[in-house]
């Protein structure tokens, strides 16, 4: 019998489908302007501080706006014990409510083993990489590449997936999909 893996996922752009995220690569190649802008290093995370800033980052999350086909699959291969499934968002606590909402409706065709969110608000790779750790996760699915690219640093024994989308697909990597049904298929067929 073949170990169950455990495969965590990412919410915003993974589990939660997210049109927007096709424009990350030009936010992205604008880093250089960030410590001008934002008053914080080139290799950070924005976090936002002022009310205003929160208020656009709330709006902004609301272009998360449904499940992700691939979602009824992961049920499956859970059922089935070929993955044990867990969420683990890097939202900050101001999105807490938003979060919890979405943990809510997800509940709802019920699968994934656990929910964790970035609470007390760390750089979104250091929480992730935390978690992969303290979960021991044979998998992790991400839509981020600045993300990705520093977990393959830190997290040489998980395997890193890529929800990649048309802007980034020219950059050559070895687990790329182009959405999660695509990304599950592949687990289902090599696990």
């Amino acid at each position: 019998m073949r170990k169950k893996l455990k495969v965590g996922f990412d919410l915003d752009g993974v589990i939660l489908y997210n049109p927007v995220r096709i424009f990350r690569p030009i936010a992205s190649s604008l880093k250089f302007i960030k410590p001008f802008l934002f008053h914080e290093k080139a290799d950070t995370f924005y976090f936002p501080n002022s009310q205003a800033e929160k208020l656009f980052w709330k709006i902004l999350h609301k272009t998360s706006f449904r499940v992700a086909d691939g979602v009824a699959d992961i049920k499956t291969l859970a059922e089935k014990g070929v993955i044990e499934p867990y969420i683990i968002s890097a939202r900050y606590s101001f999105l807490k409510n938003d979060f919890h909402y979405w943990i809510n409706k997800l509940n709802n065709r019920p699968c994934f083993r656990y929910y964790h969110y970035n609470k007390d608000d760390m750089q979104p790779n250091a929480f992730k990489e935390k978690m992969i750790k303290e979960l021991k996760l044979d998998v992790f699915v991400e839509d981020n590449w600045g993300v990705i690219q520093r977990l393959n640093s830190a997290v040489s024994k998980t395997k890193i997936f890529w929800v990649s989308n048309p802007l980034d697909w020219h950059i050559p990597y070895s687990y790329k999909f182009s959405c999660l049904k695509e990304a599950v298929r592949y687990l289902s067929k090599h696990s």
